[in-house]
């Protein structure tokens, strides 16, 4: 017994220093049609797939995917017309637009998840 409660005490400090995935969700994010001059532009309307909850000129950061997967939304315009679901969390900044954080890509979307997109 006493030799688990050193390993469980270690996974918990681990668990605790990396970036929380408990609030990570499943989302589909799709054009709003906003066009800005300079990044970071709220051009996108994400929903979370489990509530249903939408928010309207969000802007996605895709920065914390791996190369391949960066080349891959970019390459598709998968986040403008929601080919792909994601997973991520939703930031509010202070000041500026909220922010989609992308920490993966789950899978294609299906045709009812892209109901609110433009067609393409």
């Amino acid at each position: 017994m006493r030799s688990t409660i050193p390993a469980l005490a270690a996974c918990l400090v681990l668990a605790a220093t990396l970036p929380s995935l408990a609030g990570d969700a499943a989302y589909v994010a799709c054009d709003n049609g906003l066009r800005c001059v300079k990044a970071p532009c709220p051009s996108s309307t994400v929903r979370d797939l489990a509530t249903g909850k939408a928010w309207r000129s969000v802007s996605p950061d895709i920065s914390r995917l791996s190369e391949a997967d960066r080349q891959r939304i970019q390459e598709t315009d998968a986040l403008y017309y929601g080919r792909l679901v994601v997973r991520g969390h939703v930031e509010r900044q202070a000041k500026g637009p909220p922010i989609l954080v992308v920490t993966g890509i789950l899978r294609e979307a299906k045709a009812a998840e892209r109901r609110e997109c433009p067609k393409g």
